[in-house]
């Protein structure tokens, strides 16, 4: 299937091992997650797909990435980790999304969705990244957050203040995401806290992959 090819490019970083008897064909779901991860919301990521002759739902594709179960790669050593926050809307409700980036490769390396931002919260996201990554010897690149900043020296992890330069990395991630989300209509709506995070998640492998 050329046009197929063409559209899809490579997945090898998306895992199928979850379909047993589904109806669709694994080339065509992993081409539906690839296009609603990259662009397409779900209502246009199932018209595409109706091209090649697959019906199926917003809440199939909507499923397909879930069960993907898709996270960031984990055991690499970086020099650097930009770390920072942004708010992410959902509903009427504002959640705090947290980023560590690899800012030589521009890789995401975790992220998380939190209710609000603590220092005990980035506590809690700097021990999950620990467990994830060789990131002991690394410098983290910050903003003037002081939440950052005590969670940084409590975990005896150096850090230095950067206003602009490689902590953009960071940044970058998050105009990527709330580019891509701010076209979706209401995309964030309706949904459960844990299943934005999923999505942001698959998201950030997309993001590494076609890096």
């Amino acid at each position: 299937m050329p046009k197929i090819d063409r559209l899809s490019g490579c997945s090898d970083w998306i895992d199928l091992s979850f379909v047993e008897r589904e109806r669709t064909p694994r080339q065509l779901m992993a081409l539906g997650i690839r296009l609603h991860l990259a662009v397409l919301s779900l209502s246009n990521t199932v018209r595409e797909l109706e091209k090649f002759g697959v019906e199926r739902s917003r809440k199939a594709v909507h499923d397909w990435v879930q069960k993907a179960d898709l996270q960031p790669a984990t055991d690499t050593n970086p020099n650097h980790v930009a770390l920072d926050g942004t708010v992410i809307q959902i509903d009427d409700h504002q959640y705090w999304l947290y980023a560590a980036v690899n800012p030589e490769t521009n890789r995401i390396l975790h992220t998380r969705l939190f209710s609000t931002t603590t220092t005990a919260l980035t506590e809690r996201f700097l021990r999950e990244l620990i467990e994830k990554h060789d990131i002991e010897d690394a410098v983290f690149l910050v903003d003037g957050a002081q939440h950052l900043q005590t969670a940084l020296r409590r975990h005896g992890l150096r850090f230095r203040y950067e206003k602009h330069g490689n902590r953009n990395a960071a940044e970058r991630v998050f105009r990527e995401i709330k580019r891509h989300t701010s076209s979706f209509s209401n995309f964030f709506s309706h949904v459960k806290p844990s299943t934005a995070e999923s999505w942001l998640q698959a998201f950030a492998v997309w993001q590494n992959a076609t890096n």
